[in-house]
């Protein structure tokens, strides 16, 4: 018997953008050491190498770097802000639910794999209605490695009941294209999210403007190629 057919999403920029209340948490953060707010627009890609890296990139702007101790200290009331306005403007990309409804038609299973914290994650996709819908949500916590290492991509895949061999990514940033190559599975980069490094430069396997792309995308790199077919 084959192992069902796994597609892991990247969650921030990916599966929903939570740009609005992330930078809403840092700024807090950087208000509460007197520092002025960060621009939604111009901090979206400062997203998605985990919250410290986003409240580092914060200070950097304005010349400031901290002490570990310190920055433990701003990670934890960040986290704290950021838990209760979680979902304050955060939203799933226009056609997530509808692409997912079409792969799940096609026999395919889903897995969140990302570098926020796993409890987080949840809380997240729970209140947006959306936590029913995967497998496995796993975050930077729940093995003790983040993307690009291939062990959370492995590990996320078995436990969502998955072999890697048969198993698709889907991310908007270099950790996704990373942690793909690494373990030797196909990636679907998407154009919408958060990254330094526009995403066609990292050369995904397939590259989609909308989720409505999504199901058409994966088909691609499931199906077997032409050769097979008429041999």
């Amino acid at each position: 018997m084959s192992p069902p057919r796994i597609v892991v999403f990247d969650l921030d920029g990916t599966l929903v953008d939570t740009a609005p209340d992330l930078i809403a948490a840092l700024n807090y953060v950087l208000d509460r050491e007197g520092l002025p707010p960060v621009p939604l627009k111009s901090a979206r890609n400062m997203i998605g190498a985990g919250a410290r890296k986003l409240i580092e990139r914060g200070l950097e702007l304005e010349g400031r770097e901290t002490a570990t101790r310190d920055m433990d200290r701003l990670m934890k009331d960040f986290v704290a802000y950021y838990a209760d306005h979680i979902a304050d403007a955060s939203r799933p990309f226009e056609g997530l639910e509808t692409a997912l409804d079409d792969l799940e038609a096609q026999g395919f299973r889903f897995a969140v794999c990302t570098n926020k914290l796993e409890w987080l994650s949840k809380r997240l996709l729970d209140q947006l209605g959306l936590s029913a819908r995967f497998a496995a949500i796993c975050g930077a916590d729940t093995f003790g490695v983040s993307k690009p290492d291939p062990a959370i991509l492995r590990e996320t895949v078995a436990r969502a009941g998955g072999h890697i061999s048969a198993a698709i990514m889907v991310g908007d940033a270099g950790t996704d294209i990373g942690v793909a190559r690494r373990a030797g599975v196909p990636v679907i980069g998407v154009t919408f999210g958060y990254t330094d490094v526009p995403i066609a430069e990292l050369k995904p396997d397939r590259l989609v403007c909308h989720m409505q792309e999504l199901p058409e995308a994966v088909e691609a790199l499931v199906r077997p190629p032409k050769s097979i077919l008429t041999n």
